[in-house]
């Protein structure tokens, strides 16, 4: 048991600190490329809602600003889940060479990120450009790396 607690907090360290670098890709290519920024988060906040019949509340300009920290804390959520995951297989003996498990955790993330929204019908990879899968798997590699690298230090 032990074990499987390290393992899940080293994890969610390394998945916080990969959140972080994905955040900073993300908003570094938006001031550099001066693009704006995704609403699928929002999207899906406001999907998952409807799914479950429930509304976010308040008045038109609160409920989206409500959708919009509640779409950053999804994507939070998310990138540190995984590294806690990430973090128990680590612990329990999964030791891939550094490239393998950042593309491995970057691959993962995409899918956590981009599955669940392809399934509410937020988004459809199929239907993107290359600059779209750009902004999407250039911060998921940062990712990745950051995840893998963090892992690599904390349990050794």
């Amino acid at each position: 048991m032990d074990r499987l607690l390290r393992g899940l907090l080293a994890g969610a360290v390394a998945g916080a600190a990969g959140t972080t670098a994905l955040n900073a890709i993300t908003y570094a290519d938006m001031a550099l490329r001066g693009r704006p920024p995704s609403r699928t988060p929002e999207q899906s906040v406001e999907r998952i809602a409807r799914t479950v019949h429930l509304r976010v509340p308040g008045p038109p300009g609160r409920r989206t600003h409500r959708t919009t920290g509640l779409g950053a804390l999804l994507g939070m959520a998310t990138g540190t889940g995984l590294g806690a995951l990430a973090g128990a297989a680590r612990a329990f003996g999964v030791r891939l060479p550094y490239p393998v498990g950042a593309a491995a955790t970057a691959g993962l993330a995409m899918l956590a990120a981009n599955g669940p929204m392809t399934a509410l019908k937020v988004t459809d990879p199929r239907r993107w450009t290359p600059a779209d899968w750009a902004s999407d798997v250039v911060p998921h590699a940062g990712y990745g790396a950051v995840v893998s690298a963090a892992l690599r230090l904390l349990l050794p």
